[in-house]
């Protein structure tokens, strides 16, 4: 129990840090937010109007206490680009660019586990078709390691979508109004995401499981009759699982900055397209409260996957805390 109190502090922590460096990183590049939106040629007195407006006036420090107890009570501040609410404009990208994260990472688990398994069932037996069968299988690991997202999904929309028809690339994406085609239309970018992290963790899985393999408890196991696959399954998997857990939990929070990719060139309407549309507008509200999401979410990850790791193995318990 404490090791999950003393994971949640860190994390909490950690995210305190990310929000000030975030506030204070576009303080400092922004310049004159007043300026950049009335332009150079605005009057003084329309310039001091807006400061005040906009609370620039205010110390630095209160300025960011107050924006960081934005976000415990949804107020992120006014966007400069379409004077609406940051939370109205974060809140309607974010179900489109979560659901795409956690599609690609279901995908990720439900085919690299299996997959790894696969992978060592004829470890070790020899013959010229054996060896065939592993050079395939290695051949097509690396291509899919080696394939970057948002080309892989270039592929999936010209196969799927120009020559098949599956979808229509580059057409009004399907609004969360409408489930079954929101998530047919995601299952695609979702796909593209999966590919290589699909082939990271089986090679990772396949290690972990052969390095097992070798222990004496699994000869021991096997040379009293056991069946190879039963230790396989009930023995071996549960003592590699530790590490690869923690790299899906670092896969967790990649599939966010992969999505936000692959978001363009299937034109998912996601915080990714808003993000860049921020960017390029010096829209710093926006940008601001999609970095400290995206952080959050990429420290979540790391906390949960750092918490399961600690259940499958309680070895891996820090300082030995109890439960």
């Amino acid at each position: 129990m404490r090791y999950a109190v003393r994971k949640v502090l860190t994390l909490l922590m950690t995210m305190l840090i990310v929000s000030f460096l975030a506030f204070l990183a576009f303080e400092l590049v922004s310049g004159d937010a007043a300026v950049a939106l009335l332009g150079t040629n605005a009057t003084q007195e329309r310039l001091e109007a807006l400061r005040e407006e906009l609370g620039l006036n205010r110390p630095f420090m209160t300025r960011y206490f107050s924006w960081l107890a934005g976000f415990f009570t949804g107020d992120l501040g006014v966007s400069f680009s379409y004077k609406i609410p940051v939370s109205g404009l974060v809140g309607q990208k974010i179900p489109a660019t979560l659901t795409l994260s956690l599609m690609s990472f279901v995908l990720i688990v439900a085919a690299s586990i299996p997959l790894g398994m696969w992978s060592v069932r004829w470890e070790g037996r020899k013959g010229r078709v054996w060896r065939t069968i592993d050079a395939v299988r290695t051949t097509f690991n690396q291509l899919f390691m080696s394939i970057p997202p948002f080309f892989s999904g270039i592929l999936i929309s010209w196969v799927f979508g120009i020559l098949l028809r599956w979808f229509q690339p580059g057409g009004a994406f399907p609004t969360p109004a409408e489930p079954g085609r929101f998530l047919w239309h995601l299952l695609f970018p979702a796909v593209a995401i999966a590919l290589p992290r699909v082939a990271m963790t089986v090679r990772m899985l396949r290690s972990t499981i052969i390095f097992q393999m070798n222990s004496d408890y699994v000869r021991t196991a096997i040379s009293r009759g056991n069946d190879r696959s039963n230790v396989l399954w009930r023995h071996v998997l549960r003592n590699a699982l530790p590490p690869v857990v923690a790299f899906l939990a670092q896969t967790m929070a990649e599939v966010v900055a992969g999505s936000i990719v692959v978001e363009q060139v299937f034109g998912v309407p996601g915080l990714g397209r808003l993000l860049l549309g921020g960017i390029s507008g010096r829209d710093w509200p926006v940008v601001q409260s999609i970095i400290v999401i995206l952080a959050f979410w990429v420290v979540l990850a790391g906390t949960l996957g750092d918490l399961v790791s600690q259940r499958i193995d309680p070895r891996l318990r820090l300082g030995g805390d109890g439960e």
